[in-house]
C-alpha cells in the first residue's frame, strides 16, 4: 500500500510538471477602446439604416485591428471630448480625422499618418467676394470645435469664428446665410458638398499641409509599433487606396 502511494504521488507529480510545460491555449484577442467622432462624413457616421459606425476611418481602424490582432471596442463622443478623453487616458486609442500638430502631440501620442488632408474655404455659390483664405478678414467664419480648421480660423485678422459641435451644424449655418465661410479638411468638404451641391462650393485651393493619424494614450505607447506595421501593410496591399476609392473618390 505504501509503495503504491509513492507510485501514484510520482505519477502526480509527472503529470503536473507536464502540464506546466504545456503551452497556453491561446487567449481572447485584447480589447481596445477607441474613440470617434461619429458627424464627421465620409471618414466617420452612423449608418441611418443600421445604426452602425461606418465611413473610412472606422473601416481603417477595423482593417488596423485585423492586422495588429486585437478588437475594437467603439465610443462616440463629441470631437472636443474624444481629444480631452484621449489626453487623460479615458479612451486607449482615437481616429476621426485627426490632424497630427505639435501642440496634440504635448498630450498624446500619434501614429505614422495614413492620409494627408488641408484645409479648404467654402463659401456659398452666389459669394463672389471671398476667392480663398486671403479675402477672409472681418468676415464671419464657422468651424468645428478642438479642429484645425477652428485653429486656422482664429488666425485671420479681424475675422468673428463661430464654433460648433459638429461640422454639420456649421454648413447648415453657412447654406442658410448665418455665416459667410466654414473652414474645414478637404475629403470633409467634399463630402458635405456632395450632398449640397447647388448651394456650396469650395473657393481657393488647400492651404495646408495636414496629416490624419491614430491617436494615443500616452499610457498606450505599445501599441503604436503594431499599429503602425498595419497601416503600412495596409497602405502596401492596397487597402488604403480601395478605402480612398470607396469613400473620399467623387464625394
Amino acid at each position: 500500500m505504501k509503495r503504491f502511494s509513492v507510485v501514484l504521488w510520482a505519477v502526480l507529480i509527472v503529470a503536473l510538471v507536464l502540464s506546466a510545460c504545456a503551452p497556453a491555449k491561446p487567449s481572447e484577442k485584447a480589447k481596445v477602446r477607441v474613440a470617434t467622432d461619429a458627424t464627421f462624413p465620409p471618414f466617420e457616421m452612423v449608418d441611418e439604416k443600421t445604426k452602425e459606425l461606418t465611413g473610412f476611418d472606422v473601416e481603417l481602424m477595423n482593417a488596423i485591428a485585423a492586422k495588429a490582432g486585437f478588437e475594437v471596442e467603439w465610443v462616440n463622443v463629441g470631437f472636443d471630448s474624444m481629444l480631452a478623453g484621449i489626453a487623460e487616458c479615458q479612451y486607449d486609442m482615437a481616429i476621426a480625422a485627426i490632424t497630427i500638430t505639435e501642440e496634440r502631440k504635448a498630450s498624446m501620442d500619434f501614429s505614422d499618418p495614413y492620409i494627408n488632408a488641408g484645409q479648404i474655404v467654402t463659401v456659398r455659390k452666389e459669394t463672389t467676394d471671398i476667392g480663398g483664405k486671403d479675402d477672409l478678414k472681418g468676415k464671419k467664419i464657422g468651424a468645428q470645435l478642438g479642429t484645425t480648421g477652428a485653429i486656422e480660423a482664429e488666425k485671420i485678422a479681424d475675422a468673428q469664428v463661430k464654433t460648433y459641435d459638429s461640422y454639420d451644424q456649421a454648413f447648415l449655418d453657412l447654406a442658410n446665410g448665418q455665416i459667410d465661410a466654414v473652414i474645414a479638411d478637404y475629403p470633409t468638404t467634399l463630402a458635405f458638398l456632395a450632398t449640397n451641391p447647388d448651394k456650396l462650393k469650395t473657393v481657393g485651393e488647400v492651404f495646408t499641409d495636414e496629416n490624419y493619424g491614430v491617436a494615443f494614450c500616452k499610457k498606450k505607447a505599445d501599441l503604436i509599433p503594431q499599429v503602425n506595421a498595419a497601416i503600412k501593410a495596409l497602405k502596401e496591399d492596397g487597402t488604403v487606396k480601395k478605402l480612398e476609392e470607396k469613400w473620399l473618390a467623387g464625394k
